[in-house]
């Protein structure tokens, strides 16, 4: 704790304003999250597929 509080009151105000940004967005760390999961389990596709699939 005390090495965050350090960091914390030499950090520039804009990097704290960028890490409560992250902080607040909960809902899209779940879905990365999930999405990991999914990933694991049901595997990925090559970027060449992928293009392939948006073209």
């Amino acid at each position: 704790m005390q090495l965050i509080q350090k960091h914390l009151n030499i950090a520039p105000n804009s990097t704290l304003e960028k890490v409560l940004e992250l902080l607040e967005d909960e809902e899209d760390i779940r879905d990365a999250r999930a999405e990991i999961v999914d990933a694991k389990i049901n595997g990925t596709i090559s970027w060449d597929e992928y293009k392939k699939e948006t073209a």
